[in-house]
């Protein structure tokens, strides 16, 4: 307990150090909180587009909080149902209208507007009619149309609307303050009447109008309308998986190897060394890009291919050099001439020796594999059932994010990596510097 309260001592003298520590802290309880608020089918189910609203969201939209540092405010999504306790209802024998009342105070278009539809009939099935009423007592006309159980109605695909309104998009023709130029948003409050007629007793017809926004969540959304924190909060507990595995796997590994090549010697070290040198010059990443496009893609299969290629390392050489000296050590020969059996010579004297120069290897490890995972994500070779911060990162280039200005897709993920790698690497260099005498004056 001395010796690990003497080390935080030591550690806490750097700032660097300090400040990765609490990055990692916050990276771990991220994702405690993941695998709580958000478990795994969940998480899986709502990033394949599973949930029953997932067609509420919009496409590309950028993170809410962007609206706190603009001058000129971005649209959230509106939704508007026929059961909310704000529309109202009037009928009248067959006919019943809905007038949806919502207030509009953006500085921008909303992206697009759909309506959808769903009805009950026994023979004939009802028949709708929509128009919108501006702030400034206009009364717009839009589609007529019967409703055969379900209907969504795209408001831009409407082809009279589109040659009646010609180059200008249909959300801004319907939202504009007339004759402006450049167009801009008319705001105020406004009138959505869908007027039905049904010709069967007993048949209903409901509705739901979206509002596409600009902005959604904390983090925005992509081009299938997934909420992209899905991906950024289980992309937290994958990577630190990953790189903690496979860091802590092939360092322990390395070292437990080095310890019996070096102790019984002969043909053992001489085949060890032999397997290390041909393992060194194997080319790594084209091996793990074959697996991953013959064999499997699973993120398991992945990190334990990662593993079994680095076990016999350019560690073990460094581990061998240090493990010699120890050999040689008096404490050493005291304890062959008591009778020690080899396995307690390798794991109670020779390897815990070396556990102080371990960890700073394995902590420095840690940001290099999971760099390793989005790379292997974003050449396409990632798991394709688990969202990750590769995976996004992958679907925003593939989807052109950058040359059409969503920023926010790419940037996201790509900060989270370099902040986890940075954290790790500053918390490792510490330790390297508090660990290694020859380092602790420097």
């Amino acid at each position: 307990m001395n010796s690990i309260k003497r080390t935080f001592n030591e550690l806490f003298k750097y700032p660097s150090a300090v400040a990765g520590l609490i990055i990692i802290l916050l990276l771990i309880a991220l994702s405690i909180y993941t695998l709580i608020a958000l478990p795994y089918d969940r998480a899986i189910s709502l990033w394949r587009g599973e949930s029953k609203d997932w067609y509420a969201s919009p496409k590309y939209a950028m993170p809410a909080w962007i609206n706190s540092f603009r001058k000129n405010k971005l649209p959230t999504t509106i939704i508007l149902k026929t059961d909310d306790p704000s529309v109202v209802k009037t009928e009248e024998k067959a006919t019943v209208i809905y007038e949806m009342p919502f207030v509009f105070t953006a500085d921008a278009f909303p992206s697009e507007i759909n309506v959808f539809f769903k009805s009950t009939y026994t023979s004939s099935p009802p028949f709708v009619g929509l128009s919108i009423i501006t702030p400034d007592e206009r009364e717009i006309k839009l589609g007529n149309f019967k409703v055969e159980r379900s209907l969504a109605y795209y408001l831009s695909q409407d082809q009279k609307l589109v040659k009646k309104y010609k180059d200008i998009p249909i959300q801004e023709a319907l939202l504009m303050q007339p004759d402006s130029k450049p167009r801009k948003p008319l705001k105020g409050t406004y009138k959505l009447i869908i007027e039905g007629v049904t010709f069967d007793e007993g048949s209903t017809v409901s509705a739901e109008a979206v509002f596409y926004g600009k902005v959604s969540g904390i983090a925005g959304t992509d081009h299938k309308r997934r909420d992209l924190s899905i991906a950024l909060l289980w992309g937290t507990p994958i990577a630190l998986m990953f790189g903690l595995v496979a860091a802590v796997g092939t360092s322990l590994t390395q070292l437990i190897i080095s310890a019996i090549s070096t102790w019984f010697g002969g043909w053992i070290d001489v085949l060890i060394q032999r397997i290390t040198n041909v393992n060194m010059v194997l080319p790594f990443l084209p091996i793990l890009i074959m697996i991953g496009t013959f064999y499997s893609r699973s993120i398991f299969v992945i990190l334990t291919c990662v593993i079994l290629l680095s076990i016999f390392g350019a560690g073990i050489l460094t581990y061998r050099a240090m493990f010699m000296q120890i050999k040689e050590s008096p404490y050493i020969e005291a304890s062959r001439s008591y009778g020690a059996s080899n396995s307690r010579i390798i794991f109670k004297y020779m390897v815990p020796r070396l556990i102080p120069m371990l960890i700073p290897g394995f902590v420095s490890l840690i940001p290099s594999y999971v760099f390793l995972e989005s790379s292997l994500a974003i050449l396409g070779l990632g798991d394709p059932t688990i969202p990750t911060w590769g995976k996004v990162i992958d679907e925003s280039y593939n989807s052109g994010a950058l040359f059409n200005g969503y920023y926010y897709w790419v940037l996201e993920p790509s900060f989270l990596l370099v902040v986890t790698g940075l954290a790790f690497a500053v918390v490792g260099y510490a330790l390297d510097r508090v660990f290694n005498p020859r380092l602790r004056g420097q």
